[in-house]
């Protein structure tokens, strides 16, 4: 509403219906809902809005509007629309952010589906071949050239072979109808390395980076120069993209575990005399070298 509409004076009929409007808002707002009256100001000509107060505790701030008019040359006011709107110093809800903007990543839990944009940067389009039939399709140019031909006693031009643009984007896997953008490459790999990358305070004070580590599992794609998978399980990273100068204690060279020793082969002096002597003297019931002579026996 423009200023100069708001400065103009109040119809009179309208404004002395202060009672109407507060009927309008109790009607509204029930009998114990409406406080004292706020004020009346015009709107137009012979229009003009009243303000009640609310006695709602949840709705502070808040105020009851009544909006009155009338018609020409008539003295009978009738209501036009109650409404409560918010005043100055209103509790209102956070203004309201698209639910792209809100999802943060952890978000995303089992059977969500997060639909993405047709024109997301992340993307862009990929060749798929839809808009061309396959080679050995009924429709396909070639086959209606060769359909003509035999129809026109010509000699016909060789079927289209498998090595189509379509069939060898499809047996190489790159039959998508999007792929990633060089922004969205980028995108991912920013977060990787924020996430994973040499400036944590793993990697920071790790003995070793990833690029050296057994665990590391390559993966496809211009992004394997810069980022691997971690493979171990007791990684603080394990099954999450890290960056090759990521690091952590967990190296696969850090630390190896020596072998235990092997303990040295017994070695027997012959060159001596060695009395013979029984390991159980007890049983014999005799000597120590009749033990041993008895021991000798059993063993000859």
């Amino acid at each position: 509403m423009s200023a100069a509409m708001r400065s103009r004076t109040p119809d009179r009929l309208c404004a002395e219906a202060v009672e109407l409007a507060r009927a309008a808002a109790e009607d509204a707002a029930g009998p114990d809902g409406v406080g004292e009256h706020l004020g009346v100001v015009a709107d137009g000509d012979r229009v003009v809005t009243h303000s009640f107060a609310t006695k709602e505790a949840a709705y502070r701030g808040w105020r009851w509007a009544v909006t009155l008019a009338r018609a020409s040359r008539s003295k009978q006011v009738t209501v036009d629309e109650t409404v409560l709107l918010p005043g100055g110093d209103a509790v209102l809800a956070p203004e309201w952010v698209p639910w792209s903007e809100r999802l943060r990543p952890g978000d995303l839990g089992p059977g969500d589906l997060l639909p993405t944009e047709a024109d997301d940067l992340r993307l862009e389009p990929g060749f798929t071949g839809a808009d061309e039939p396959p080679p050995n399709s009924a429709v396909s140019p070639e086959v209606a050239e060769l359909a003509e031909a035999e129809d026109a006693d010509v000699e016909p031009k060789p079927a289209p072979g498998v090595s189509s643009i379509a069939a060898v984007a499809e047996e190489i896997g790159m039959a998508r109808p999007r792929v990633l953008s060089r922004y969205g490459l980028h995108a991912a790999a920013d977060r990787w390395e924020e996430q994973f990358g040499p400036k944590t305070p793993m990697a920071q004070a790790a003995p070793a980076k990833c690029a050296t580590c057994g665990f590391l599992v390559p993966i496809a794609g211009s992004l394997r120069q810069a980022f691997g998978v971690c493979a171990n399980e007791y990684g603080p990273a394990d099954g999450h993209v890290v960056s090759l100068s990521f690091g952590c204690g967990a190296h696969s060279e850090a630390a190896v575990v020596p072998k235990p020793p092997k303990p040295a082969e017994p070695v027997l002096d012959e060159m001596h005399d060695v009395d013979p002597m029984s390991l159980h003297p007890e049983r014999t019931g005799g000597s120590v070298e009749e033990g041993a002579e008895s021991e000798e026996l059993g063993h000859s």
